[in-house]
């Protein structure tokens, strides 16, 4: 390589350190965090005081093409140790942060639009999913920082999204990619978020306006109680690599997903129209036990797991990856940020 084409460091680096020359290659390592799977890149400094924001913002074209690829990159040993530095990585990749709006967990914000993760009891996992794939409109990029690891366990699984699609029998597939998943949501009777949550407004006018606006059937009910019903997408083409993906939360929506004294209790209390939550195919037919532990056990086998470590920024293709959350003890804090709404398409 040329001498003028080769990146300098200044400015990559801690302050004071003199500009020197060096080639991409030399900043940084790059390989499979696992030997038996791509998924994630691992990418780590190969140079001391290497400054990830400003190694990220010159090298664009190794990440967008790194993340295709891959579908999921992970940075390690950079010396993330704060909030605003990983909301600073955050914002130099993607301007335009987005809202969590619309939500099915609970959440906090804590800084512009960074949230915590999921805010579910410690003991319980989170399944796989794609974050937002329960509507038709969803962030194309998500990042996640630990700030603080676990004591024990509370890693954030993923697995390959094309995988997931190819493995599944193309029976079942097929079935979903033609009906679609119905999701059936009841806001009000003090077990899932409350509407007021979900929409992040009091005012019934705007929820209206936003469910006109995303197709979402919507149906008041006595006591500040609200129903809605939507029809999207179970599967989509991914807009970068035109690989075909599974991208539904059916599996994580349906009733036979919950703990089963948990299951057992909600479905003696309520009808099933009025559960908090539940699935269905598009057309209104109930989804086949069989065919959710199918789809259950492809997301299991295709999991990959590996423990957090503190300043860790995982980097994932919404699309590409779905995510989960292994139950966890002690403190944890993982921070999320999204970017980049892409609306849905027919596959």
């Amino acid at each position: 390589m040329s001498e003028d084409k080769k990146p300098s460091l200044k400015g990559q680096l801690g302050g004071g350190r003199r500009s020197v020359s060096v080639s991409q290659e030399s900043l940084i390592k790059s390989q499979p965090l696992l030997a038996d799977t791509a998924l994630p890149l691992l990418v780590t400094p190969a140079v001391e005081g290497l400054n990830l924001i400003s190694w990220a913002t010159s090298h664009r074209p190794f990440i967008d093409t790194s993340l295709a690829t891959h579908g999921g990159i992970l940075f390690r040993d950079f010396g993330i140790k704060t909030l605003e530095e990983f909301e600073r990585f955050v914002g130099e990749m993607s301007p335009s942060l987005l809202e969590y709006t619309y939500r099915s967990t609970p959440r906090s914000k804590v800084s512009s639009n960074i949230y915590t993760s999921t805010e579910y009891p410690a003991d319980q996992s989170i399944p796989l999913h794609n974050e937002m794939s329960y509507t038709t409109s969803w962030p194309m990029k998500i990042w996640f920082c630990c700030l603080v690891a676990a004591q024990q366990q509370g890693e954030t699984p993923i697995a390959d999204s094309r995988r997931i699609y190819q493995r599944l029998d193309p029976a079942i597939r097929d079935r979903f990619a033609e009906k679609k998943v119905m999701y059936v949501r009841n806001y009000g009777e003090g077990i899932d978020l409350s509407w007021e949550n979900v929409f992040q407004t009091s005012d019934k006018t705007e929820v209206e306006e936003f469910c006109r606006a995303h197709k979402i059937e919507f149906e008041w009910k006595s006591g500040n109680r609200l129903r809605t019903r939507q029809v999207c997408q179970a599967v989509d083409k991914h807009p970068t690599t035109g690989e075909m993906v599974w991208f539904n939360q059916a599996h994580l929506f349906h009733v036979t997903s919950l703990p089963e004294a948990v299951r057992t209790m909600i479905m003696a209390e309520f009808k099933d129209e009025d559960l908090p939550r539940n699935t269905y195919y598009g057309d209104g037919s109930p989804i086949e036990t069989t065919v959710l532990e199918e789809i259950r056990h492809v997301l299991e086998s295709e999991s990959v797991i590996f423990p957090w470590q503190e300043g860790d920024v995982l980097m994932l293709d919404n699309m590409l990856v779905a995510h989960g959350r292994s139950p966890f003890v002690g403190p944890r804090k993982i921070v999320v940020g999204m970017a980049e709404l892409r609306e849905a398409t027919e596959a």
